[in-house]
């Protein structure tokens, strides 16, 4: 029997004989990239990269040898492509991005849009961001919000898009794909819940609780533990303050601010109610101008993938391969596409940096329907 160590110093011969072929490959790549760069041609030829494939796992003796082959040469096909994308962008054939950088986003002499009623966390955070002076006005919905910006009624809307403890804001994902708007700052707002009743109430009089479905949810516990409590979902945590207050209902409560409670004349019953104290919202701010700050951190994009194995690997392997930091993905299904989704990402750069150019035209390359949501 062959001796172990002898063994493993035949593959480290293999082993010096790939990376001696792979730079060899690596090199007429480079070659290639400057045909297609001196000749306007595309860096990605995905039906020459299918019949390659082909040939290649054809030559592999069992069905083992051939899948692993395949999964070898895509990742050199696709580690080509990045060094093509990296000389591109050295050449300065990459391409600009159609964003303005501005120094910074005007936030005095601006028209601000939220959904809900005066005293909604979405209010705040409006407030939060563009300050207490600012020209601010409300929408029934997260549509008619993104409606304002797009037909010009407002400049910004402030929209929430994730909670700590209840997740992502399904409805905001589905909007920002659909509409030609983008996200340009975000503000995180924490959220301490209270238990709001018309003045004089007590718990003990409380039989119905009205407030935003997330709301109900991230006080789920609290709720739980009293019997008998009816849970009635609302568009947003100040409408319920507001209904409670307008119906001066002593058997009615509503899950909402301090701040909500003020501006409605209603008393706090219980306070904090939410189970993760350490509970917070973002907010995104949205725009119809493509533009970013100067010192914006955050890339936001969206995109759907050919319905195949390793599809979505292949992309965020041009974020990976820039050394780029992915801090966020998400994904929602396609309508009328069953299993098929459009997925979100969010990584740290910025629009100006070589390393996030390289990224986004690699991805852009190779992804179905791609958008970039915004740099923040």
């Amino acid at each position: 029997m062959t001796d172990l160590l002898e063994l493993r110093e035949q593959i480290d011969g293999i082993d010096r004989e790939i990376v001696r072929l792979f730079e060899a490959r690596m090199e007429i790549s480079r070659q290639v990239a400057e045909y297609k760069i001196a000749n306007g041609k595309k860096i990605l030829d995905r039906e020459r990269e299918i019949e390659k494939l082909k040939v290649l796992c054809g030559l592999a003796h069992n069905d083992f040898n051939s899948h692993g082959v395949q999964e070898l040469f895509q990742q050199i096909m696709s580690i080509s492509r990045k060094l093509q994308y990296q000389l591109l962008a050295s050449e300065g054939v990459s391409g600009s991005l159609p964003f303005t950088q501005v120094e910074k986003i005007d936030r005095k002499n601006c028209r601000v849009v939220y959904q809900g009623v005066e005293g909604a966390y979405q209010h705040q955070a409006a407030l939060r961001y563009f300050g207490e002076d600012v020209n601010i006005f409300h929408m029934d919905s997260f549509r008619g919000c993104m409606e304002a910006i797009k037909e010009g009624m407002a400049d910004y809307a402030v929209l929430p898009i994730e909670n700590s403890s209840a997740g992502e804001v399904s409805d905001i994902y589905d909007l920002l794909e659909e509409y030609e708007n983008y996200i340009v700052g975000e503000q995180i707002l924490e959220i301490h819940h209270a238990l709001l009743g018309v003045p004089g109430a007590g718990l003990s009089d409380v039989k119905t609780v009205y407030s935003h479905p997330q709301a109900l949810m991230q006080c789920s516990v609290y709720l739980e533990q009293q019997k008998g409590w009816r849970q009635e979902p609302v568009a947003n945590t100040a409408m319920a303050a507001r209904k409670v207050s307008e119906d001066k209902d002593r058997t009615q409560a509503a899950i909402g601010s301090v701040e909500a409670a003020k501006r409605h004349g209603l008393e706090v019953l219980k306070m904090p109610i939410n189970h993760d104290r350490f509970n917070s919202t973002r907010f995104i701010v949205v725009t119809n101008r493509k533009m970013y700050e100067k010192d914006a951190k955050k890339v936001s994009i969206c995109f759907e993938l050919p319905h195949k194995s390793g599809s979505l690997y292949s992309i965020l392997s041009h974020i990976i391969y820039n050394d780029l930091n992915m801090c966020k993905i998400e994904s929602r299904p396609i309508p009328e596409h069953n299993w098929e989704y459009h997925f979100f990402v969010d990584f740290d750069g910025n629009l100006n940096d070589s390393a996030v150019k390289n990224a986004i035209r690699g991805i852009m390359e190779e992804a179905v329907n791609f958008k970039i949501l915004g740099n923040y």
